[in-house]
């Protein structure tokens, strides 16, 4: 009996153990000089390491136009909050890579999110909390418009006297 308590022990001890173990494979940090975002209407790509470090005088030629006192100012701090967030590995800042990822997240029109909330009302904005994946901020979002877009159309209707049956 004590030989069998003691196996049974030990199998429940090893088996938790194995179940404790967490590999988590880490994604590779983005780098400054592989990152490429277009200049202006020009159809010229620069990556975000030579943007940190261009001169005011040759990102208007790149350009083509001049920039005034506004622009220079906007350039010249975007250009620094680059360069203190660039690791002099060419890695960003975690903190701003995450913000980097995040950024195309809140862009353009997402189809699937309005069509749920302007079909579907509230539970198609729900639906849209439930799915995840990398669009999910921008689907939510586009599912509550597409639900505003649901009410207005309601109220229209009320409001010209018509009925919902």
């Amino acid at each position: 009996m004590k030989k069998l308590l003691t196996l049974l022990t030990a199998i429940a001890f090893v088996s938790s153990s194995f179940a404790i173990s967490n590999v988590t494979e880490e994604k590779p940090q983005p780098r400054a000089d592989k990152i490429f975002v277009p200049i202006a209407n020009t159809g010229y790509k620069i990556s975000l390491m030579e943007l940190s470090r261009i001169s005011m005088k040759d990102l208007q030629q790149l350009t083509g136009r001049k920039m005034n006192l506004v622009e220079k100012i906007a350039f010249k701090d975007a250009q620094k909050t680059l360069k203190r967030n660039i690791n002099p590995d060419g890695t960003f800042d975690k903190r701003f890579a995450k913000k980097l990822q995040r950024r195309g997240d809140g862009e353009g029109f997402q189809a699937g999110g309005f069509f749920l909330g302007l079909l579907l009302g509230l539970i198609g904005v729900l639906i849209a909390y439930l799915i995840k994946d990398e669009q999910k901020r921008n689907r939510v979002k586009w599912a509550w418009i597409g639900w505003g877009v649901w009410i207005a159309i309601l109220l229209i209707i009320i409001a010209s006297g018509g009925s919902l049956v």
